[in-house]
């Protein structure tokens, strides 16, 4: 048999390439086309954002009227939560501690300033969570800052970490005469280059430690002291045997620095 001619040969590779660029194209061209139905379905952030703040809201609408089937749900099976007190719990002891309040304890908890950074199918939240609790009568009220991550699964989004601070305030203020505050004043050494110096203003007491600006102390009670704004910090003075003060202890929840006062 003859081969075909060297033109013929060269027409049907240049036939075969074109053909061969065309479906590439085309699938391209379709796989685009698929993408952007795919991208076009997808919810937008803001969408996400909204669903996981109605989620959220349904988890502290559960701690209140006891419901452990929404926790069930909306927990990841390998959830690691952090609660307020640093404890460590998984997804069975988060969903064996939902439980209907007690007798004589009601209480709401509202999640407020609600922010959510969407990444794929990853998102973070934080959120400040309002609760309103009734005790037998009395009112209380507590505020947790919340991060949550959340992940999208075939089954919807699922909480897999959570980490829930307890938000500290300043302690009421007792009003003291002046004269009683007077005692307290004077100056106290932590170190040789570390001191603290309490004065009484016109404005009640105020202290001013080495090389920082002025602040101002009120009394929560009888010989403990705070700065406002600074609700991690106490001063708890120290008296000897004839109740004298002898310096205080600047305690930041368990532990103390102790300052000495000077002649």
């Amino acid at each position: 048999m003859h081969s075909r001619p060297k033109v013929c040969r060269r027409l049907v590779a240049a036939s075969a390439i074109g053909l061969a660029i065309g479906a590439l194209a085309e699938g391209r061209a379709h796989a685009s086309e698929k993408s952007a139905r795919v991208r076009t379905s997808e919810p937008s952030a803001k969408t996400v954002e909204e669903m996981l703040q109605a989620d959220t809201q349904a988890l502290m609408d559960a701690v209140s009227s006891g419901s452990a089937a929404v926790w069930d749900r909306l927990l990841d099976a390998r959830v690691t939560y952090v609660d307020e007190n640093g404890s460590l719990l998984d997804r069975k002891s988060l969903i064996d501690g939902i439980k209907p309040l007690p007798p004589g304890v009601s209480g709401t908890i509202r999640v407020t300033e609600f922010r959510a950074a969407v990444h794929g199918d990853v998102a973070v939240t934080t959120h400040v969570d309002d609760e309103h609790e009734t005790f037998h009568g009395h009112e209380l009220r507590c505020r947790y800052r919340t991060t949550d991550t959340w992940q999208r699964t075939p089954g919807g989004w699922r909480l897999v970490g959570a980490q829930v601070l307890a938000l500290r305030t300043d302690p009421p203020a007792l009003e003291v005469d002046p004269d009683d505050l007077e005692e307290y004043t004077g100056r106290y050494a932590l170190a040789p280059d570390v001191a603290y110096e309490i004065r009484l203003t016109d404005h009640g007491l105020e202290g001013q430690q080495t090389g920082k600006k002025p602040e101002p102390l009120k009394v929560e009670a009888g010989d403990v002291l705070f700065v406002p704004g600074k609700p991690r910090y106490r001063k708890v003075f120290l008296r000897d045997d004839l109740g004298e003060i002898t310096g205080f202890a600047e305690r930041r929840e368990a532990w103390d620095l102790v300052y000495v006062k000077k002649p």
